[in-house]
This record gives C-alpha cells, sequence and structure tokens, in this order.
C-alpha cells in the first residue's frame, strides 16, 4: 500500500485545523451553541474528494456530520473514529492572541480548539482526502463523526446520533478519539505517549437543602444553609478508597518499568512518588471524586431562606457506581437531598487489543524512542453514548506536543496552541494507524 500522505496532506492539515478555529463553535451549555457552520466546512472538504457524508440535527444548529469509508477488507469490523466540533468558551482579553484567529506564529497555531479538538478533526479531513487522492483506503471500514454538544451533555451531539442514527455506525466495535497519544514528556528525556483505555463516569449532581425561612436575626436550628454547607464540606473533606481498576493497574506497572522501579500495587502512594512528572497521568483515576462546584442560597443578609443548592462534580471509576452512591448518601445526610444532574457510564477498554497494538506500533514508527503507554482519563468523552452501541472507546489523537508546552495545561486554558510540526507528526501517526488497524 503506498504512503499518501505527502507535502500536500502536511499543509492540509495545518490549514484545516487554522480555518475550523475561525469558525465560533462555542460551547456555553444550555443547548447554547452553534456547530453548523464547522460542519458544513467539514462535510465540503469531503464532498471535494468524492466522500458523501450527511449532516444531521436534533435542533437547529446543532450539527453533527457522518461519513463511511469502506475498507480493503470486507470482512473486517467497522472503526468509528469521532471527533467534536464544539469548544468551550474563551475570553478574548485574556488570551496573547485572540482565540479565533487560527494564527500561526512562531511555530505554533493558536485558538480554541487548537488542542481540544479542532486539530484531531483535521487531521482526520487530511488523512481521508489523501486517501482518496492516492486511491487508497483503511484495511478496516472507518466511520467519520464529527459531533456537536460534547463539551456539554452531548444531547445534541454523540448522544443524539447513537439514540436516532444507531444505523449510520452499524458494525462499528470500536473507535478512537481524543486524550490519546500525545507526547507526555516524564523527565530525563523521556517521551511518554498515553493511550486512553478508559474513562472515569460522570456524575454531575445537585444538593438540595430546605429549612424554616425566618429573620437572620433570630434563633433558627432548621437553617439550610448551615445543612447545606455542612454536607458541602464533608464531601469537599472526604478521602475516597483506593480502587485500582485494570487499566490503571496496566499504566502503573508499565510506568514502574520505564522508571525503573518496583511495580508494588500495594504501596501506590510510594509508586507515584518514584514516576516523576507521568504520576500525572495516573493520581486522579486511583478513586472515585466529588468535588463541589457551585453553591446557591440566599437573597438578603437579614433573611434565612428556605432553600440551599449546590453542585458537585462526581467522577466514577468502572465498578465504582454503588459505592459512589452509598457514599454521596452517608455524606449528605438525612438533611440534604442529592440527585444526578447529568450522569455517563465509567469506561474501560482492553490494552492487549489489536487495536491498542496498532496504536502503539503507529506511534513507535513515528517515534522510535517513544513510549506508549495505556491510562484511564480522569474525565470523560463522547466515548460513553457511543458505548451506548457496543463500541469500546480509546483516546488516541496524537499530536507532538513540546515540554514547554504540555496537553493538559493547555486544553481548555489561555493561549491554547500546538506546534505546527506536531500536527503534522500526529497526522502521519493517524494515519498509519487508522490504514492498518
Amino acid at each position: 500500500m503506498g504512503e499518501p500522505i505527502g507535502a500536500e496532506a502536511l499543509d492540509e492539515v495545518v490549514r484545516f485545523t487554522s480555518e475550523l478555529i475561525r469558525i465560533d463553535t462555542t460551547n456555553r451549555g444550555g443547548g447554547d451553541g452553534n456547530e453548523r457552520e464547522a460542519a458544513e466546512y467539514a462535510a465540503a472538504k469531503l464532498a471535494e474528494v468524492g466522500v458523501e457524508s450527511q449532516i444531521l440535527e436534533k435542533a437547529p444548529g446543532r450539527s453533527n456530520v457522518v461519513a463511511r469509508i469502506e475498507g480493503t477488507d470486507p470482512e473486517a469490523p467497522a472503526l468509528l473514529v469521532h471527533g467534536h466540533m464544539d469548544v468551550v468558551p474563551a475570553e478574548a482579553a485574556d488570551w496573547s492572541v485572540h482565540p479565533f484567529s487560527g494564527e500561526v506564529r512562531d511555530g505554533m497555531l493558536w485558538g480554541r480548539g487548537a488542542i481540544d479538538m479542532k486539530s484531531m478533526n483535521a487531521m482526520v479531513l487530511a488523512a481521508v482526502r489523501a486517501w482518496a487522492k492516492a486511491g487508497v483506503g483503511p484495511r478496516r471500514p472507518i466511520v467519520v463523526a464529527f459531533t456537536a454538544d460534547e463539551e456539554a451533555s452531548a444531547e445534541f451531539g454523540a448522544g443524539y446520533l447513537a439514540d436516532a442514527h444507531a444505523e449510520l455506525f452499524a458494525g462499528c466495535t470500536e473507535g478512537v478519539s481524543e486524550s490519546g497519544g500525545f507526547t507526555f514528556h516524564g523527565g530525563n528525556g523521556l517521551r511518554l505517549y498515553p493511550i486512553a483505555a478508559g474513562e472515569r463516569g460522570t456524575a454531575w449532581l445537585r444538593l438540595t437543602a430546605e429549612g424554616t425561612a425566618g429573620h437572620g436575626s433570630k434563633a433558627n436550628p432548621d437553617n439550610a444553609v448551615a445543612k447545606l454547607a455542612a454536607a458541602v464540606a464533608r464531601i469537599g473533606a472526604h478521602e475516597w478508597p483506593l480502587r485500582l481498576t485494570p487499566t490503571v493497574r496496566a499504566a502503573l506497572t508499565e510506568l514502574a518499568a520505564v522508571y525503573g522501579a518496583e511495580p508494588d500495587l500495594d504501596d501506590v502512594d510510594g509508586l507515584l512518588a518514584k514516576l516523576g512528572p507521568a504520576a500525572q497521568l495516573v493520581e486522579s483515576t486511583l478513586r472515585n471524586s466529588a468535588n463541589p462546584t457551585v453553591l446557591r442560597a440566599g437573597y438578603k443578609v437579614n433573611v434565612i431562606p428556605e432553600h440551599a443548592y449546590a453542585e458537585v462534580d462526581g467522577r466514577v471509576l468502572p465498578g465504582g457506581e454503588a459505592e459512589f452512591e452509598a457514599t454521596m448518601d452517608e455524606l449528605c445526610g438525612p438533611d440534604v437531598r442529592w440527585e444526578y444532574q447529568h450522569r455517563t457510564q465509567p469506561l474501560a477498554a482492553p490494552v492487549d487489543s489489536p487495536t491498542f497494538a496498532a496504536m502503539r506500533a503507529a506511534v513507535r514508527r513515528f517515534d522510535p524512542e517513544g513510549l506508549p503507554v495505556p491510562f484511564c482519563m480522569s474525565g470523560g468523552t463522547d466515548a460513553k453514548q457511543f458505548a451506548q452501541l457496543g463500541i469500546t472507546g480509546y483516546g488516541f489523537s496524537p499530536l507532538g506536543q513540546t515540554a514547554e508546552l504540555g496537553y493538559g495545561r493547555l486544553a481548555h486554558g489561555v493561549d491554547e496552541r500546538v506546534p505546527v510540526e506536531g500536527l503534522r507528526f500526529g497526522l502521519k501517526v493517524l494515519d498509519d494507524f487508522l490504514r492498518n488497524a
């Protein structure tokens, strides 16, 4: 099979990323978003090389694009490649360059979505176009999906596609998307490439306390604010027990080997201390978590309100749902009611699969000294929605990053940017994986 990624594709991935960034697809939550222009852009780029796609919407402007590329092995199971088009808000006054400029400066491409995740979408477009022009294709059939609303609930994006258009994903057994395959600089010249094989589940909670309204100067043992504050303090101070999932065990074992440490899983805290910067890859996925994030109560200083509310960002490991719910019951106690605002399942994927091996091989082909390792994402992606269709999800959106930039610090952060050469590296790796998986 030929090598379709040449100078044209390497230029296109930079241009496409820049042009997608210039399309403001800010998702403010609560249904406030619009991905239509980005969807039309992606569909047009596919159509230029004869790849048909559909634009699908649950609500006007909340657009998704789906296309299918046939594989050379008709018996092979299909692979889903998905990326969201929406981005989180960005305040221009805080940035060194305008967040929707897509500017290339000093070898960097700047803008909201440069990492999360318009660069990945641009890589997919550039790769598919290169295949069409070179007359080559992937071994497995590939379904490409560019989605809306990932940065909120996915109600208008992957959730809608999974619920209303499951037939478009028929035959897909595995999927790949964001948050894996990027360069993680592990100290001492080590270049790690974490590949996600799991995600903690999302458990966004609303807490409600009720009491007796009254004058702020009067004694009131039935104070809703006091009840809520006590529960929130207990939640914030709670130390969740260690729970090692298979993916995290594999990550710790492989990282221990990289750093020449004894893989003592009976002393995880001691092991983390020996992993240098790479401890960041696992420390947030050792336990369930619940972080209070929002408080609402009252309307005047001398009025005790009848109701008080809080919101909590909970994250749950695979197999940890029952523990999470029992713990929240205990921490909230009898005076505070909790309920799910938004809930998605935790995910786990095998690290010994041929697909995972193909991702490792693609990274090593273009960085022979790089070290691909498995990890579990602390947050979540659209893979949770597609899991409803029986699709096993991995995080693999390869990207070359410098030690100075990092990855997690810039995603959703100010001055989000990627090295131009890192984009080109990512395209080569992704192309190799998609054609050979």
